[in-house]
């Protein structure tokens, strides 16, 4: 049964219907009710005890109708919503609902001011009953921000305590800026999860030089690896696994590492030669052997570097007695040597069709009959083939299917008035790519003069992607009409102008690929910042900060922003008062409430608190406030607890 009629049918069975469900919006959160229930956050005037009939006539009100959410069935899991209910045959809030302790629920009144809860604790069920929350959480925070150095460090004494969540902590504590080099060295033992995003040279060279293979390959399987030529080596060299010491070969030569000639030969010979000989970078010297290696596979990944091989090595491949060898050297002969495939050779070699149409100098007379073939496929793929003749071209230039035409449009080969006579439908909203002849020709300033004028979108987003342009292609390109032009300038080229980052950042605030981008950019305005403060859109408002002439009251107003992000953008602000960090907690938003909980200025009394939350305790422990003693014995119960799990 899904969870959500599980949830219907518990409700039904304590004498409660259900209204609907609703999300958090401007109420006082589920997760921050379930810590004022465990008693990790709970209010000054927090009743606790039993909850009587009067308790529940005002949290019902005139209606009947309240908001619950039940243990282990908070939909969307820490960002619950509420489900709103009313007790079965009551108009006027006199049943009083069978809620229980088990498995646990919280309760909130439609106007956000009594909460009831009842939940699991380790002397039987505990029940809080608050009146006049917003009230009394506004009292708590405005105390909690009158911390003295005296309570702040009574309260780091008692850490990590008995109530401890140290696999919790494991899991998130190599992300606290805080911790220090040894203490990220130590974790290795315990949780590498952190070196996906680590970039301090003395914790990847301990990791690098781990006993454990796996330690030692977390640094480099990551989207973005952080590790020094010197480490991408030092990693190959120590990979046990043949296939995986190819791989980050691989992936090292990808990023532009030089492998030294003697790595080659160790990789080339190990048991993994067949991938080894695949390497792009692998010195020409090796290629006679390899073109004659027992292996077939061998033999077939010489064929790849084909001008590199001697016309009697070419000759003896492509009459190989392995017919995966024999197919790799007819498609290399046709491919890097140039020579027209003739009709004869396409059909009677079928397996190739696809690979040759993609890639193989054709005959004219193969090529005539191609750019006709009934299939549309078969022309697409021919109309990408950069070895592809005029006359083939100028004929799929008109042909009737728009695919094909797309793809002659953006050739390598057309001038930009043949370009713009190619009829072609372009979608702006389609995910764009980098065409690859292009980008080969991003330190070329003449070229990228030339296609940044081009009538092709995409051309014009791909000169877009250099990382330096010319000053007055820069100026064009910035003026686009293309929008996605403008941003693949913000997000690839270090020559953006601010004005024009300025405007990007109006609809955009980063990608996966370039977070954060435009605001990161170098050229991104610092400066008379604090003209948004008042902006209409909260996208502008949130740069206010951003200016150096920004006061901590410019922090507190934009803290209670109508936007969420505005608000989260004052949650990071290391100027925020420890009051409104407390405040922040309880904000509707997730993103919200993770962000305040890693300010710094966050009270020790109240992190300690969060540190002993499953629901937060992994975000919490990221806190940069936390001293660095604490950290190390929070460190020390992770590796206690993960021990005694091996």
């Amino acid at each position: 049964m899904p969870r959500q009629e599980k949830l219907h049918e518990l409700l039904a069975h304590v004498g409660l219907t259900v209204v609907g469900e609703e999300r958090p919006g401007g109420l006082f959160p589920p997760e921050a009710a379930w810590r004022v229930a465990r008693g990790i956050a709970a209010p000054d005037g927090a009743e606790r005890g039993t909850i009587d009939e009067a308790w529940w006539r005002r949290l019902a009100g005139a209606d009947g109708e309240f908001l619950v959410a039940v243990l282990g069935h908070r939909i969307g899991g820490n960002d619950a919503w509420w489900t709103r209910v009313r007790s079965i045959g009551s108009t006027d809030g006199t049943a009083v609902p069978q809620l229980t302790g088990d498995p646990g629920f919280v309760a909130l009144s439609l106007d956000g001011q009594v909460l009831l809860a009842r939940v699991p604790g380790a002397d039987g069920p505990r029940a809080t009953a608050v009146d006049r929350l917003p009230a009394r959480l506004e009292e708590a925070a405005v105390a909690a921000g009158r911390e003295t150095e005296t309570q702040r460090a009574e309260v780091w004494e008692a850490v990590p305590g008995r109530q401890a969540l140290p696999l919790h902590w494991a899991d998130w504590i190599g992300s606290n800026p805080s911790a220090p080099d040894a203490l990220l060295i130590r974790l290795l033992d315990v949780e590498t999860g952190f070196l996906h995003g680590c970039d301090r040279p003395a914790v990847l060279d301990a990791a690098l030089a781990h006993p454990d293979p796996a330690v030692r390959a977390r640094p480099a399987d990551t989207f973005r690896p952080k590790l020094t030529p010197d480490q991408w080596l030092r990693l190959i060299r120590a990979e046990p696994s043949p296939s995986r010491q190819v791989l980050w070969a691989q992936q090292a030569g990808a990023r532009g590492i030089q492998i030294p000639e003697d790595l080659y030969d160790d990789l080339l010979a190990g048991p993994s030669r067949a991938q080894a000989a695949a390497l792009p970078g692998l010195p020409a010297h090796h290629l006679p052997d390899l073109a004659t290696d027992a292996d077939p596979r061998v033999r077939a990944a010489a064929c790849a570097r084909w001008n590199d091989l001697a016309a009697t090595q070419q000759r003896r491949l492509l009459a190989d007695v392995d017919g995966a060898v024999r197919t790799a050297a007819l498609l290399a002969h046709h491919t890097h040597g140039d020579v027209p495939m003739p009709r004869e050779v396409f059909a009677a070699h079928p397996e190739i069709h696809g690979r040759a149409l993609e890639q193989c100098c054709l005959s004219a007379e193969l090529e005539a009959d191609l750019v006709r073939d009934a299939d549309p496929a078969v022309r697409r793929v021919l109309a990408a083939n950069p070895r592809l003749g005029a006359d083939g071209v100028a004929v799929l230039a008109q042909d009737p299917d728009d695919g094909v035409r797309a793809a002659v449009a953006v050739r390598a080969d057309l001038d930009e008035e043949q370009r713009a006579a190619v009829r072609h439908d372009f979608d702006p909203a389609s995910m764009s790519y980098t065409l690859s002849w292009i980008e080969e020709l991003h330190g070329d300033a003449d070229a990228m003069r030339r296609l940044a004028a081009s009538s092709h979108p995409l051309v014009r987003r791909s000169v877009a992607r250099a990382r330096h342009l010319p000053p007055d292609v820069v100026e064009r390109l910035a003026r686009d009409e293309d929008r996605t032009v403008r941003l693949f300038l913000a997000e690839s080229c270090d020559d953006a102008p601010g004005d024009m980052l300025l405007e990007v950042w109006r609809w955009w605030d980063g990608s996966f690929s370039h977070p954060d981008r435009p605001r990161s950019h170098p050229n991104f305005p610092r400066t008379d910042l604090l003209r948004h403060a008042n902006d209409p859109e909260g996208r502008m408002r949130r740069l206010a900060l951003d200016d150096p002439e920004s006061t901590p009251g410019d922090v507190a107003r934009l803290a209670r922003d109508p936007e969420t992000e505005v608000r989260r953008r004052a949650a990071e602000d290391p100027r925020l008062s420890p009051a409104d960090a407390v405040r922040l907690l309880n904000d509707p938003a997730a993103h919200v409430r993770a962000t305040a909980m890693r300010n710094p200025r966050l009270p020790a009394c109240v992190l300690a608190g969060l540190l002993q939350d499953r629901d937060t305790a992994g975000t919490a422990v990221t806190n940069p406030a936390i001293p660095v003693p604490v950290l190390y014995r929070i460190l020390a119960a992770a590796e206690e607890a993960v021990a005694a799990l091996r």
